[in-house]
């Protein structure tokens, strides 16, 4: 049985519970400190590593008699983020302990400030521990996983989900009214399919049959259509789309309005702002929520968050943009709306999110441009 000290992420119990594979009630740790060391963040990063510093002592908890399991899930988590286990000497309030903790030798890494362990509790706490949800489902599966960034941006993804939406002309029915989910093994990459079986309860006040589905489990996305209502015109963007490939299309160039994946904690809004000026090179001066919606909620759990941009829109025709290390290529055509409006009816305009923003616009157009 092994002793560990954990000085990191891992503090956060429900975390350690999530690697360990048990109810946070039964991780048993108290409180530990490593004398000669602080937990410095890693610069660039909002988690830590061990540097020596003899006037400290890093703040820990030491958690007792982990089996060759816990190690192992234990070091399948942590070896995402470049750890090895290393023997230490450390202080509890019973006296000095032996344990083991883990260390870095990642070549890129360097100590910046003292890592604050609640401040990450509050801002990364929750997604952090989502992520690990997902991590180590792929352990117990034997998947390779899909990357960090994108087990975050799932689990933000699901706390946003969590709001909900109004219910008032629906039947009222909620999650509790789904007696029987139980997930099977699916695919566990940057994309993530899900295989699942549920019961449910029917409007007639039954309840279904068990069913066996699948299910894309994917990312929020905001998307912003930038409009000047001086001028009367949108700007939309142009680029190659991977899904009319797959549908054979012969024409894979799609108009789009700007969009992007939100990131782990990012509020969406901000996403349309660094988006709009990533892809067009337009800075928006400023923005107002149009509606948010699942893409397909039959069998997907992507969603977006639409927001109207307004900007001058005068010397942005023809911009390229996007980033190269994510290998966009982009082009921003800005147009007359009535335009706009033509090019859906002619059916050039196919890309469903583009169509909708076009026609809320539509109904408040009136309104933005009188008030210009």
């Amino acid at each position: 049985m092994t002793d560990l000290f954990v000085f990191g992420t891992l503090r956060h119990i429900p975390l350690l519970a999530c690697v360990l594979g048990r109810p946070a009630g039964a991780v048993a740790a108290r409180a530990a400190s490593l004398p000669g060391f602080r937990a410095a963040r890693v610069a660039g990063e909002d988690f830590p590593m061990l540097v020596t510093d003899p006037a400290t002592a890093a703040a820990g908890l030491l958690v007792p008699d982990l089996d060759a399991e816990d190690l192992a899930r234990l070091n399948y988590y942590e070896g995402d983020f470049g750890y090895a286990l290393q023997a230490v000497d450390v202080e509890t309030a019973d006296g000095r302990a032996t344990a083991r903790a883990y260390f870095t030798d990642a070549p890129d890494w360097r100590p910046a400030d003292t890592w604050d362990f609640e401040a990450w509790r509050t801002q990364w706490g929750e997604i952090m521990t989502g992520a690990a949800e997902e991590a180590m489902s792929a352990y117990e599966t034997g998947q390779p996983g899909g990357p960090r960034f994108a087990r975050m941006a799932r689990s933000w993804a699901r706390i946003l989900g969590r709001r909900g939406a109004p219910q008032a002309q629906r039947s009222g029915l909620t999650r509790v009214d789904i007696p029987h989910l139980a997930w099977k093994p699916g695919f566990d990459g940057f994309f993530r399919l899900r295989r699942f079986e549920l019961r449910h309860r029917t409007f007639s006040g039954g309840e279904s049959a068990e069913v066996s589905r699948e299910g894309f489990a994917a990312f929020d996305a905001a998307l912003v259509l930038p409009y000047d209502p001086q001028t009367d015109r949108v700007l939309l963007i142009e680029q190659l789309r991977y899904g009319p490939i797959l549908r054979d299309d012969p024409t894979p160039w799609t108009l789009e309005p700007v969009a992007g994946l939100v990131d782990p904690g990012e509020d969406p809004a901000d996403t349309a702002r660094r988006e709009a000026e990533e892809e067009a090179r337009l800075t928006l001066r400023s923005m107002e929520p149009m509606v948010s919606v699942y893409a397909s909620p039959g069998y997907s759990s992507e969603f977006f968050h639409c927001f109207l941009g307004l900007a001058d829109l005068s010397a942005h025709d023809g911009t390229l943009g996007g980033a190269e290390d994510e290998n966009e290529d982009i082009r921003s055509h800005v147009i007359g709306f009535d335009r706009a409006m033509a090019l859906i009816e002619s059916g050039e305009i196919n890309a469903g999110p583009l169509v909708m923003m076009l026609l809320w616009l539509a109904g408040q157009r009136g309104r933005l441009r009188g008030a210009a």
